[in-house]
């Protein structure tokens, strides 16, 4: 692979938008990553794009949505979690 050709890789990867487990068994909280489809739930992402914590009232969430326009823009698919919390 030739340097600096990652964007083209990335074109022709399907990438998801989805939340990453992270924290204790009862203190769950989530990253949003952008990751490769075929990765694990909680396998290696491309990019971390924010985070979401249920175990608040009302629950915490950030994004990045200057990353998050951008890797829709280029093909990324939000699973329903994801899709519900950024509208």
């Amino acid at each position: 692979m030739r340097k600096g050709k990652t964007r083209d890789i990335i074109n022709f990867m399907a990438v998801k938008i989805r939340l990453r487990q992270v924290g204790k068994k009862h203190q769950r909280s989530y990253w949003i990553v952008a990751i490769d489809s075929k990765a694990k739930r909680d396998g290696k992402f491309l990019e971390k794009l924010g985070f979401y914590d249920p175990n608040f009232s009302p629950p915490k969430f950030k994004i990045n949505k200057k990353r998050l326009e951008y890797w829709l823009s280029v093909g990324g698919q939000p699973t329903e979690k994801v899709r519900e919390l950024t509208t």
